[in-house]
């Protein structure tokens, strides 16, 4: 059996989906294939209900910060409410009907399967065999990666999916990994009771981000009582039936009712029939050029192309994909300026080059930090104001090419920062500027006049 489409889309997560609708919405005939949830990891299992958890947490936390500032505030934490609310507001208790249909009332058809790639323009669902008149565009997104712990396999550890997925905050938690989603999910648990330890085998915490950031998350992971440890890999890993524990490299155990394993996300490319368009199966993602083109015929976006996986990534792919396709082309892809937040509280966002990245580059580096609790609005802020900024520049261009914003709304703050280093603004410019007052991004003022 064989059909035929304009454009076929293997993997219907954000990218994916915004690259189907899309062309479908242009009027093209577009045959959308997903085995699991239109949408992908985002809305179900990722950025949405896990901020969910995030705001319920910071809730308790602002509770807390009542005494000796307004009053007096007492707070019993409940899972529940925030158990009902990702079910109810976030995921339609894991039911795509709503992405599903918005994509089919575009004129889309959306195929119920795993896609394999037969050919640049043909793809396998099943015995059948779907053939792209223009286009066939990958988003096949990411799975968590599983570490080769001896153990662990057959346990009944959690990935990001299942922490969303609890009914109940556990007595204790084992977070193995201290990257973004370890330490938002960390924090997350322990302000609603949970007894957390999170083990990183790198020497700091998010250590992707600058080591003033790291520090900050370590303190703010500390103060809610979360029990962290750095530098310490997993040797292996027990379950008994009621509890895990985890055995490290420096022969000290520690027990926990539940495990989250969160140490990155992985693409398997052997599944999805890559050899046919000549793509190593084993290569980590897609090569992509900077139109997001794999090879004559065939397009990827999102965590596939080992670009960031971030929404935001992934939906600033799609237009440059659709924009191709329908023989529209605009600039090519831009990574130079990717903004990052971790959603712990504090904040920590991140923009473009970290201090040693731009280093290891060869530029001229001049750097500025301001600490958040110095500045006007974090002396205002007082409880739960710690945190800075910091910002890397290029000294013979003059611009910015790196910042960090750590702090109270620091992924807000982020965004006048997100474009400083996109639009190369000059730094005498930044230093002329009106910043308003008593604000928080108004510290990046006295960033910039710290800048060496």
């Amino acid at each position: 059996m064989s059909e035929r489409a304009d454009v076929i889309v293997v993997g219907m997560g954000v990218g994916g989906e915004a690259v189907a609708g899309s062309l479908a919405e242009a009027g093209l005939d577009v045959i959308g294939i997903e085995d699991r949830l239109v949408g992908g990891e985002c809305p179900y299992w990722g950025c949405i209900p896990s901020k969910m958890i995030v705001r319920a947490a910071d809730l308790l936390a602002e509770a807390a910060r009542v005494d000796g500032m307004a009053g007096q505030a007492q707070v019993w934490p409940d899972w529940k409410p925030v158990a009902a609310r990702i079910r109810d507001e976030a995921t339609t208790n894991w039911d795509d009907r709503i992405a599903a249909d918005r994509f089919t009332g575009k004129g889309g058809r959306l195929v119920r399967g795993r896609g394999r790639l037969i050919a640049p323009d043909r793809v396998d669902v099943d015995g059948t065999t779907y053939e792209a008149g223009r286009a066939v565009v990958v988003g096949t997104g990411t799975s968590p990666a599983i570490p080769p712990i001896d153990g662990l396999a057959g346990t009944p550890y959690w990935t990001n999916r299942e922490a969303l997925e609890a009914t109940e905050a556990p007595e204790s938690l084992i977070v193995l990994g201290g990257g973004a989603v370890g330490l938002e999910l960390a924090q997350g648990f322990a302000r609603f009771g949970t007894k957390v330890v999170v083990v990183e085998a790198q020497d700091r915490l998010i250590a992707i981000e600058e080591p003033e950031a790291s520090d900050v998350a370590r303190r703010a992971l500390q103060a809610d009582g979360i029990d962290v440890r750095v530098g310490r890999r997993a040797q292996a890993v027990r379950h008994d039936g009621s509890a895990f524990t985890l055995r490290l490299d420096d022969e000290i155990e520690v027990s926990a009712q539940a495990l989250l394993v969160s140490v990155g996300r992985t693409s398997n490319l052997s599944n999805l029939g890559v050899d046919a368009i000549g793509v190593d199966p084993s290569a980590r993602s897609l090569p992509v050029d900077d139109r997001l083109r794999v090879v004559d015929g065939v397009w990827a976006v999102g965590d596939v192309t080992g670009h960031g996986a971030f929404t935001h990534v992934a939906t600033y792919q799609a237009d440059i994909v659709v924009r191709e396709i329908l023989g529209r082309p605009g600039p090519p892809a831009d990574y130079r300026a990717v903004p990052r937040v971790t959603f712990t509280d504090p904040e920590v966002g991140a923009v473009g080059m970290t201090e040693a990245q731009a280093r290891e580059a060869g530029l001229a580096v001049r750097v500025g930090v301001a600490e958040v609790p110095s500045t006007t609005r974090g002396w205002i802020h007082k409880a739960g104001n710690d945190g800075m900024i910091k910002l890397v520049a290029d000294a013979e261009r003059g611009v910015l090419v790196g910042a960090t914003s750590a702090g109270p709304t620091g992924g807000e703050v982020l965004g006048a920062l997100a474009v400083a280093v996109h639009g190369q603004v000059p730094v005498e410019a930044l230093q002329h500027m009106i910043y308003a007052y008593p604000t928080f991004h108004r510290g990046i003022l006295d960033a910039v006049k710290a800048l060496s």
